[in-house]
């Protein structure tokens, strides 16, 4: 049938088919087309964008209708498509998250690494393959692509046992399965010797500690010392992840372990929510992984379904292999921890897809022969099933997961984040105040309300004066579409800025307000009280003020301090709410310290109910601000809860222990929360 439909395309459109596009126009043109055309009609019949894009590449490729050859240019644009695609999944996967429940997460990534291999080799081995090629498709089996994360994010399962486990059990199954793959292919080229054993652990070992510390290091000083161009921090990304990857081949192992790892060491400097990580993610997504994509789809041979039965023998062995012995070790490790059926069966859907480390793994495998076009097409066949499978099966049972199952993402700020408003007077300087409302605002899917104040003055407003505002609200509102960030400007004129500022969030409905802070007080400012003072006194919503010396992306740790009085507020689970989802998107650890000056007052907040059993808090006693300096650390976003406000009361709201703290620490960012 398929050689039938080849000779009547041949005979009635002999020009296209009979030779491939070389001009280079048109072959990039046909690649856009696919790139557009495929992923959308797949997701219209509710099927992943990936397989649309690998079949596309089966049926345009030489194996297909010939409309494209697999030549030098598709090889290239398809390596950088696959340095991205692991570059990518190195992004998604955190060491941080192996610090949350570390001894069920090495459990599970070593079971559901074992089981893979075990069974995929023994299966392998049963149908005539070579040892070496057995253990090279099992160690396919062992990796996956948590291709289903987006759903678990939309359920609010995201901070759950069951998902910090499975993030961490898939670092350690991606990493042993990527060395797998380094030590087959040496074995195949037969340089398996002792001397590449004795040098690749050390080489191994001292490469992995200047990726997983040197780029982290490297890109702290970087961002604070650039920050401010975001056309840089985007080339220093693809850089690291270059230079990272030509060092694995270096140390002789295989460059996708290198762009892996360069993944998870850069995504500790940059927000999930962040205008840059947004961009990574999106040229990777929309352009390089999809040229991956189609030139893997050019490998696969349609005639073989056709000309060797065993293919489909392979194929059906392949699927089964994946499914079970992705299901075993999230049964057993579920059983182990005491999960019931919803958290086992999540665990398997998030674990059952291949797709990024399959595609990297048999790839390499391909062009060096160790693998041939039979296994190739079980592993199309592979991942068409099981990334159908995955996103269905956490659908589905995720839904039943009990709200205590994702306690921590309770905290999800849905109110606070609704409408957030933020006055902008340059928003280049400005840059950590838009980052961190864009933070809010992306949390609970909110709108972000730029706002920018012209005072009258008794005179008619310059054009001038209304140019640069248009150009401040425009580049802000450019920032929260790069961000992909819902955004409202607001331009105003009014007699003061307080009164603007409180006028428009009253009548845009805004949820919280964004204020800038310089860490001091003038003398006029303390007796009068200064812009800021008048801003909370007027508001009727919170107000979070901000003092960001070193750009956001840089910090390492959330750091909420309050009283035993503080924590005992009505507010106080707000703080607790921000704090949390700050942690969460900037990838900070997250650190309370209560300081108890009344022994009548001293609580246990977690005995209470008012702070989650797996927060870490410090419980201390004495003086507020001493307490708090010294516990201070560089990169630190320290949350302090401001004082109750009384309407009409004129001193400076910003009392001396910020400014204290502030003094001390000049370098450590600080935000206020009047809540």
């Amino acid at each position: 049938m398929y050689i039938d439909v080849i000779n009547v395309i041949n005979f009635y459109f002999p020009a296209v088919v009979s030779a491939p596009i070389k001009e280079p126009v048109p072959v990039f043109l046909t690649i856009l087309g696919i790139m557009l055309i495929a992923p959308l009609l797949f997701e219209k019949i509710r099927l992943p964008g990936i397989v649309g894009l690998i079949l596309a590449g089966v049926i345009v490729g030489p194996n297909g209708l010939g409309l494209l050859a697999r030549d030098n240019t598709i090889v290239l644009l398809g390596t950088v498509g696959l340095l991205f695609l692991m570059f990518m999944a190195g992004l998604e996967t955190s060491l941080d998250d192996l610090k949350y429940n570390a001894d069920k997460a090495l459990i599970f990534g070593l079971l559901t690494f074992a089981a893979p291999m075990v069974l995929g080799t023994g299966a392998m081995l049963a149908i005539g393959y070579g040892f070496l090629p057995s253990v090279l498709v099992a160690s396919c089996f062992a990796s996956h692509t948590l291709l289903a994360l987006p759903i678990a994010g939309k359920l609010g399962i995201m901070r759950s046992q069951v998902l910090t486990t499975t993030l961490g059990g898939t670092l350690i199954t991606n990493i042993l399965a990527l060395l797998v793959l380094a030590v087959v292919v040496r074995a195949y080229q037969g340089n398996l010797t002792f001397q590449f054993w004795l040098l690749l652990i050390p080489a191994l070992i001292i490469y992995t500690f200047l990726t997983l510390w040197g780029v982290p290091l490297v890109g702290k000083w970087f961002f604070r010392k650039f920050g401010h161009d975001e056309g840089a921090e985007f080339t220093f990304v693809l850089a690291t992840l270059f230079v990272v990857s030509y060092g694995a081949e270096v140390v002789q192992i295989e460059p996708i372990i290198g762009a892996f790892l360069a993944g998870v060491a850069i995504t500790q400097l940059i927000p999930p929510l962040s205008p840059l990580m947004n961009r990574i993610q999106f040229i990777g997504n929309n352009l390089f992984v999809p040229f991956f994509l189609i030139s893997v789809g050019m490998l696969v041979n349609p005639k073989i379904l056709i000309q060797e039965p065993k293919s489909l023998i392979v194929s059906g062995i392949m699927v089964g292999c994946a499914i079970i012995s992705k299901y075993i070790p999230a049964w057993i490790s579920g059983k182990l921890f005491g999960f019931n059926q919803n958290r086992i069966l999540v665990m398997f859907g998030l674990s059952v897809s291949q797709a990024a480390s399959t595609l990297a793994a048999i790839t390499v495998a391909y062009n060096i022969r160790l693998v041939d076009e039979l296994t190739v097409n079980g592993t199309i066949a592979m991942i068409l099933v099981t990334c159908i499978a995955s996103p269905w099966v956490t659908a589905r049972w995720g839904e039943k997961m009990k709200p205590e199952d994702g306690h921590v993402e309770k905290t999800k700020l849905t109110k606070l984040g609704d409408r957030v408003l933020i006055p902008v007077a340059n928003p280049h300087t400005e840059d950590n105040l838009l980052q961190l409302a864009i933070i809010v605002t992306k949390s609970s899917a909110g709108t972000l309300l730029p706002l920018h104040i012209l005072i009258e003055q008794g005179e008619p407003i310059s054009p001038g004066d209304k140019t640069r505002q248009n150009q401040l609200l425009d580049t802000a509102e450019m920032i929260a579409h790069a961000a992909v960030t819902k955004v409202l400007p607001i331009a105003r004129i009014d007699e003061s800025i307080d009164k603007g500022i409180a006028r428009v969030a009253e009548e845009k409905q805004a949820s919280v307000i964004v204020c800038g802070w310089k860490g001091f007080s003038t003398y006029e400012e303390n007796l009068f009280g200064s812009v800021i003072d008048k801003i909370v006194q007027r508001s009727s919503v919170p107000v979070l003020v901000s003092r960001f010396p070193l750009p956001i992306k840089n910090t390492s740790r959330v750091f909420l301090a309050f009283t035993s009085q503080q924590a005992q507020a009505h507010s106080f689970s707000q703080s607790i709410q921000l704090a949390t989802t700050l942690a969460t998107e900037l990838k900070a650890s997250l650190q309370l310290l209560q300081v108890v000056s009344n022994k009548k007052l001293d609580v246990d907040l977690i005995k209470t109910g008012l702070i989650p059993k797996d927060i870490n808090i410090k419980k201390l006693r004495g003086n507020f601000v001493k307490e708090v300096s010294r516990l201070l650390q560089a990169n630190d976003l320290l949350l302090l809860n401001g004082s109750v406000v009384q309407k009409g009361q004129i001193f400076s709201l910003l009392d001396h222990v910020p400014e204290a703290i502030a003094h001390n620490h000049p370098e450590v960012a600080m935000m206020i929360l009047y809540f």
